[in-house]
């Protein structure tokens, strides 16, 4: 089920309200520049087709000759780490496979690393003043 307040959408599940979105980034093995030729459209399709299945929506996605930058809204009771291991792990199976000239231009398709912020509709200080003046109350 999905709640809605004002601009920002809530998501419900058994006992859990939530509404967790996170920006991601992540890259090729050495940066190189092989997300292109059909192959960026191609890892959006995958992204997309993995959504119900691992626990996340895409709320925005860009693709780069040599990075990817997901908005993602994903249940808290997954994780974001899981959530972002499981694309990638997915992705570079399938992509692979479909493109070959990926194994010879790198030994793997994504580094092991990843940028992950969250991403609220408040800024931190609001949030620390709430919850300072619950005190008050």
């Amino acid at each position: 089920m999905e709640l809605q307040n004002s601009s920002k959408k809530y998501k419900s599940s058994n006992h859990l309200v939530y509404s967790c979105q996170y920006h991601v980034i992540f890259c090729p093995k050495y940066r190189r520049k092989v997300l292109t030729d059909g192959i960026d459209e191609r890892l959006k399709e995958l992204i997309i087709e993995k959504q119900e299945d691992y626990g996340y929506d895409v709320l925005d996605m860009e693709v780069m000759p040599d990075h990817v930058h997901l908005l993602l809204d994903v249940d808290p009771k997954i994780g974001i780490y899981s959530v972002i291991t499981k694309i990638k792990g997915y992705t570079s199976k399938q992509l692979r496979e479909e493109f070959p000239a990926l194994k010879k231009r790198i030994p793997t398709l994504w580094t092991h690393s990843k940028f992950v912020s969250s991403v609220g509709s408040v800024t931190l200080d609001v949030v620390k003043r709430y919850i300072e003046e619950q005190k008050h109350v």
